[in-house]
């Protein structure tokens, strides 16, 4: 028999004994719905009343004279009663087909329930195709703004020196005083080298700083080890003054001339 869920329509097709003569409760697996289901009708045709069979004629009164009487032929048994065709629970399987309720709703010439929102089989998510290119401009965005904060803080010569692009000496008014170094070893056995002094603005305007390269050189002048000191500030005032110091542990111990300069990154 088929069984329709009385909420959202969707049809089942299972065998009659299922329900059972007294019926039973059922429940949709689409929607959850409970309702009790009634048991299916009985086919009347089926058991049609046989014709009444004539009672068999009684035996004829014995004769006074008794005489051997042959025995009566037994009648054939009537034919059975043609009996429904039993369906075998495995031969009958609940249909898993999709039943568009709506479309149901149309056949028996009901207004049809639209919904924008509602999913139809082979249900997909939609993408976004734009994704990949949205990460990529944040990403963009972020590397833009750091640049910019790295440039405003260190300044060019200063980038140029973090990774290690050739800077020149540039030419500039400042000079440096007070210059005083320290050499000496460390209870952890290692050599400290520290350098410090000062950076004078002898003009009356004011004078960007770059950043100071520390040269030590070898007897033959030879340059065996570098780094780059970024000053505590970018501008000097006329007649202004600014600290620097700056210290490096296990320098070559071949290095015996210091020179400082004035560079430029960019």
């Amino acid at each position: 028999m088929i069984l329709e869920c009385t909420q959202c329509h969707m049809r089942y097709v299972v065998p009659d004994h299922a329900i059972g003569p007294d019926g039973r409760t059922v429940r949709c697996a689409s929607c959850k719905h409970s309702w009790f289901q009634r048991p299916p009708l009985l086919d009347l045709g089926a058991a049609e009343a046989l014709p009444a069979q004539e009672p068999a004629p009684a035996a004829a009164a014995s004769p006074p004279v008794a005489e051997p009487v042959a025995a009566p032929t037994p009648a054939a048994p009537p034919p059975p009663a043609p009996a429904a065709q039993a369906t075998s629970p495995a031969a009958v399987q609940p249909s898993h087909r999709y039943v568009d309720p709506e479309g149901e709703r149309a056949e028996r010439g009901e207004p049809r329930r639209y919904d924008a929102f509602a999913p139809r089989p082979p249900f997909r998510p939609r993408r976004n195709p734009f994704r990949r290119w949205t990460a990529a401009a944040i990403a963009a965005s972020v590397a833009m703004i750091i640049g910019i904060a790295a440039i405003l803080y260190l300044g060019t010569p200063g980038i140029a020196a973090k990774v290690g692009l050739p800077i020149g000496k540039i030419e500039t008014p400042l000079l440096f005083a007070d210059k005083q170094i320290e050499r000496r070893n460390l209870s952890s056995g290692n050599e400290l080298f520290a350098i410090s002094g000062k950076v004078v603005n002898p003009t009356g305007e004011r004078q960007r700083v770059p950043d100071i390269r520390v040269d030590l050189k070898d007897q033959q002048e030879r340059v065996v080890y570098s780094w780059t000191i970024t000053p505590s500030q970018r501008e000097l005032g006329p007649s202004g003054t600014i600290l620097f110091n700056s210290a490096k542990l296990d320098v070559p111990a071949n290095s015996k001339m210091l020179e400082l300069s004035f560079v430029n990154g960019l």
